[in-house]
Order: structure tokens, then C-alpha cells, then sequence
């Protein structure tokens, strides 16, 4: 799918939050955070009620039937023509691409296209969508950014870095082998746990070598993956979303 033709928001900016997960299980703050962001910058959004799963767990373990009856529901519940934004590189990716890709011999490709097509990940919406490039406010810290693997090939990285870089008071360092994979991988870390720990812990050699007082990403799998690891090793990061940081600067700027 072209990411360079999706839907933009309307006069009105309304959106739609896709959640995820594992800000339903683990990371509340994130989507909570995303809210605030999201109506600082004017938007109105919406939550639709019945939303679950974007089906990408049974996607990368191979069983695209049952992430196709996922999918499905997805689709229903985030009917109409708004812009879904997701704070999550990974359930973005799914939704305009690996959905694409398991329905291509299905009938109602095209409503799945229709949803990809509506599909943000949040930092590339802000900048990308809304066209703010400049953060307000300010947040100290100097920060250590994890690009993860689904958000290869998108702008959502790029994204999220010139939004930080451009807050006052914060300083991105860059460490060895940025582009690797942290080791979490969603099912693998479940099926190959010692080669995903390894990767893990090669990942974490390389970011403490950089010496950030915070570990950001946008996608929260790598961070609970890389924060339960240094924690387990007795050596605990402080791990925390982008658009956390983008909220926390704007409390600290007293604008929020």
C-alpha cells in the first residue's frame, strides 16, 4: 500500500483510537497519554467500544485463519471514513500491511484495503498527517530512540524523532546497531526464548554503551521486551512511549 495516499483528517479532525493490546493489558498510560496529545492538537476522537485485537499474534504464528476472523471484526468496528491512529508500529503495520496480505484471495479485500488505507501509526500521523514537525514545551532527558522492525519501511521512526529532538531540553544519542531487532518479536520471543533474550541483551549492551537517562520507543512490545530484560538483570532502564515524553513535555511547559 502507498503510504503517501492515506486519509487525511477532515476540518474537524476526527480520529479513531485503535488502543492495541497491550495498552489494554500493560500500558494504559500510553493510550491515556495519546488522548491528551491527540486532543491538544484539536483532535476529536472516538473509541470504538468493540474493538479487540488487530490479529497480528495469529499472523506471525502462521494461522491466517484465525487472524482473518480478527481482522473481520476489526474492520466492522472501525466502520466510517476517519483516520484510525494507532500509537504502535507493529498493529499499524498489520492493519496496511500484513492484513493486506493474508486477505488477498479473500472476498472483502477491498474493505481491509479501505481500513489500511485509514490507518495511521501516531507519529507519522502528527507529523506526517496533522504536519507539526515543532514539540512545545519541555522534557530533560537525554534519549536513546528504538526503531523497531515493523516500523521499517514507514516514516513513523523519522517521525518521532523529529518530534523529540525538537522539544527543548531533550538529547537523542545514537548507539550501536540501531537497526537491529530487539529479540521480542511478538510469538518468536515465546518459541525461541534464549535466541530472544540474546538479542535482547546484545541490544541492551549497546544502548547502555550510549548512557540515556530513557529508553523511547513506539511500539511497546520492544519496550516491555528490553525493560523486563534489564530489570531481570538487576540493571532496570527507565522504558517510556514517545508520546509519553511528548505529553510529560507539555505538562512540564504548562500547557497541559
Amino acid at each position: 500500500m502507498n503510504l503517501d495516499h492515506r486519509v487525511l483528517p477532515g476540518s474537524g479532525k476526527r480520529v479513531q483510537l485503535m488502543a492495541t493490546c497491550l495498552c489494554d493489558a500493560f500500558y494504559d498510560d500510553v493510550a491515556k497519554a495519546t488522548v491528551e496529545v491527540l486532543e491538544y492538537l484539536g483532535c476529536t476522537i472516538e473509541f470504538p467500544e468493540g474493538q479487540t485485537c488487530c490479529g497480528q499474534p495469529a499472523f506471525n504464528g502462521g494461522d491466517w485463519d484465525a487472524s482473518r476472523k480478527v481482522v473481520r471484526h476489526t474492520v466492522k468496528t472501525f466502520a466510517g471514513d476517519a483516520p484510525v491512529v494507532v500509537p504502535s508500529g507493529s498493529c499499524a503495520a498489520m492493519m496496511f500491511h500484513g492484513a493486506i496480505l493474508e486477505f488477498e484471495k479473500e472476498a472483502d479485500l477491498a474493505d481491509v484495503k479501505a481500513l489500511g488505507h485509514r490507518t495511521w501509526e501516531l507519529g507519522d500521523f502528527i507529523v506526517n498527517g496533522l504536519g507539526i514537525t515543532n514539540w512545545p514545551g519541555r522534557y530533560d532527558a537525554v534519549v536513546a530512540f528504538h526503531r523497531s522492525c515493523h516500523s521499517r519501511g514507514t516514516k513513523s521512526s523519522e517521525a518521532a524523532t523529529a518530534l523529540l529532538s525538537s522539544i527543548a531540553g531533550t538529547t537523542i544519542v545514537p548507539f550501536g546497531e540501531a537497526e537491529q531487532c530487539c529479540g521480542f518479536g511478538g510469538t518468536f520471543s515465546v518459541t525461541f526464548p534464549n535466541i530472544s533474550g540474546a538479542m535482547g541483551d546484545l541490544k541492551l549492551d549497546h544502548i547502555r554503551k550510549a548512557n540515556p537517562s530513557v529508553l523511547v520507543s513506539g511500539d511497546m512490545s520492544c519496550m516491555m521486551h528490553l525493560g523486563g530484560l534489564s530489570e531481570k538483570e538487576g540493571k532496570p532502564i527507565k522504558t517510556q512511549h514517545f508520546v509519553q515524553v511528548l505529553r510529560d513535555a507539555l505538562k512540564n511547559g504548562n500547557l497541559l
